[in-house]
């Protein structure tokens, strides 16, 4: 299992358009995917466990990955949270 912790640098904060695309980019990896904020853990291929995350820019979040591409689940969905403007 990995993870990282980024910053959430999504602009469109209260868009599904964000939410939408990294549910999309986490079901391309075999890996079990979770996002953790606070007390609460997501998968982050399900849309509705995503639309109820709450995402805040500026906000620390961690990328957990957990299978046989881990590595890259979890590098690439960082890089899209801190970086999709």
């Amino acid at each position: 299992m990995v993870e990282k912790t980024v910053e959430i640098a999504l602009t469109a904060v209260s868009e599904e358009r964000p939410v939408a695309v990294l549910v999309q980019l986490a079901s391309q990896f075999d890996s079990k995917i979770h996002l953790i904020s606070g007390n609460k853990k997501i998968n982050a291929k399900s849309i509705m466990g995503m639309m109820s995350l709450g995402f805040a820019e500026g906000e620390p979040i961690t990328v957990q990955a957990e299978g046989p591409d881990e590595e890259k689940a979890c590098e690439q969905l960082a890089a899209y949270i801190q970086n999709e403007k």
